[in-house]
């Protein structure tokens, strides 16, 4: 996800109506024909529609005012105008649609292949032939046509996942996911690797879960700190959240602490969807004895180890994960 843009302010504006003309026939021998002048052609919408294949609103950064085009005037003969061409704005699954002053949604575009008209074109005038009476056989009155509509608004993508994973950098995240799904984040020994959301798809026998990774939560996200708060709304869609933790850490409470008050502090609906604690590294020496420690500081909870270097604990991870999603009811 090269270029990962999740927000972007656009100005979009609906075509106006084409003109309706004044007209009349004038053929051989009809020297003085009744009124013929044809209706305007109606203005292009502004719509949305949702592809499958994007990840990013990338687009939107490098083009910022979408403008659908006019109608065309009517013509003699009762011609109708070409109505105006839509604009057609594509987006990734997750997209919601503001209000630039009220940061209000105004639509929420979830599913791939769904088209939504934001805001119509203006409705093409009409033309001399409808003022036709038999008191005004000879009208030359006809109507301009209506004027599209102006908006400015916010475009946000909120990523759409199955599993939402979250920890403090360095947690082990990334590697987690590049050992159980398709995707390729960047990894190192150091915090902060993860700048940007990652997805992966995860083959869980007959099923597809996808897991979304977010850069590393610190103490005073909520509040503006680090890099990680930004990315939360990402999984505010997802249906399970696990709380990662490296089993090397020194205090795995207050690392665990940190990850659910921050959760908390930016949604409550958040900290209500984890489901699980995951313990990483378990290949390096003593981390056993840590994730029984850490069993034992939150015997409520499922607690389970795993090592992406080895593979120890991934297919019981794999199943955990299958049979939380299937108890789900949403799912």
């Amino acid at each position: 996800m090269t270029g990962f843009i999740d927000e972007a302010v656009i100005e979009v504006s609906s075509g106006h109506g084409g003109a309706g003309v004044i007209s009349f026939r004038r053929e051989k021998y009809i020297p003085k024909g009744g009124p013929d002048g044809g209706d305007g052609g109606k203005g292009g919408d502004i719509v949305f529609t949702v592809r499958e294949n994007l990840k990013t609103l990338y687009n939107l950064r490098r083009k910022r005012h979408f403008d659908a085009a006019t109608g065309e005037s009517g013509a003699g003969g009762r011609k109708h105008g070409k109505d105006g061409a839509n604009v057609v704005i594509a987006v990734p699954p997750g997209t919601i649609i503001r209000d630039f002053n009220t940061k209000e949604i105004i639509k929420d575009l979830k599913t791939p292949g769904e088209s939504w008209v934001y805001l119509e074109g203006g409705r093409g005038g009409q033309g001399n032939w409808h003022f036709r009476s038999s008191r005004n056989q000879a009208p030359r009155i006809a109507q301009p046509g209506e004027s599209g509509k102006e908006r400015k608004i916010i475009v946000e993508l909120n990523l759409i996942a199955d599993i939402g994973l979250v920890g403090l950098p360095n947690a082990g995240k990334s590697t987690l996911l590049s050992v159980v799904t398709n995707a390729h984040p960047e990894i190192a020994a150091y915090p902060f690797t993860t700048k940007i959301p990652n997805l992966g798809v995860m083959k869980c026998y007959d099923q597809d879960i996808i897991i979304a990774d977010i850069p590393g939560i610190i103490e005073g996200a909520s509040r503006g700190a680090g890099l990680g708060i930004r990315f939360l709304r990402h999984i505010s869609r997802t249906f399970l959240i696990i709380l990662m933790v490296d089993l090397t850490s020194a205090d795995l409470k207050k690392d665990i602490e940190i990850l659910k008050e921050e959760l908390r502090s930016f949604s409550e609906t958040l900290i209500r969807k984890h489901k699980l604690i995951l313990g990483t590294k378990l290949d390096i020496e003593g981390t056993a004895e840590n994730l029984e420690v850490l069993k034992k500081l939150y015997p409520d909870e499922k607690v389970i180890g795993i090592s992406a270097a080895t593979g120890q604990g991934l297919e019981a991870f794999k199943q955990e994960l299958l049979g939380l999603l299937t108890a789900h009811a949403d799912i």
